[in-house]
């Protein structure tokens, strides 16, 4: 015979248990926004962004997420910069515009963009060696990374030394040549 009332009690203790699990998770993400509300708005697109520096005006893919820069796992979460979303990138003398279809999109002015590389990993994301367009850039008085994945791996290339190409013309003269 089966005991029904006791494989119930099991499956409601259980189903509780999830329950309370996933509401920490929930807690947890609401939190590290919180802790991360010094950060400022992000910046829209400007009205006119100016002449697109690629070829291909832009690249569709994945957005993985953004975290601290250097530090892979530290994901941020304040202003919808956790959300993973699909993303049409546009590269432009003005800047980096990431538009996210069911998320929020923020662009980043050129004089923000620090460097692009190519990466394996960003928190809750990892891939093959250079799977992964990471693009540094400042916000506030924080150095971020961003992680993008193209449906066309094969443009990533492109796109680190378009971006590369921007960040090496707003240095001064003095400081490119302290570091040869």
């Amino acid at each position: 015979m089966t005991d029904w009332a006791a494989r119930i009690g099991w499956v409601v203790g259980l189903g509780l248990f999830v329950a309370l699990v996933y509401w920490l998770m929930r807690e947890g993400w609401k939190w590290r926004g919180t802790l991360q509300g010094d950060l400022p708005e992000l910046p829209a697109a400007p009205s006119e962004p100016g002449e697109a520096r690629l070829t291909v005006l832009s690249m569709s893919g994945r957005y993985h997420g953004t975290t601290t820069a250097g530090q892979w796992l530290d994901r941020i979460v304040a202003h919808g910069l956790g959300t993973r979303s699909r993303v049409e990138l546009t590269l432009t003398d003005a800047g980096l515009d990431v538009v996210r279809p069911g998320a929020s999109d923020f662009f980043v002015p050129a004089a923000a963009l620090r460097e692009a590389r190519l990466d394996k990993g960003i928190a809750g994301k990892v891939l093959t060696e250079g799977g992964l367009l990471v693009v540094t850039w400042a916000h506030g008085d924080r150095l971020l990374d961003s992680g993008f994945r193209s449906d066309h791996a094969a443009e990533h290339a492109a796109w680190v030394a378009a971006i590369n190409s921007m960040t090496h013309t707003t240095e001064t003269p003095t400081e490119t040549e302290g570091a040869r």
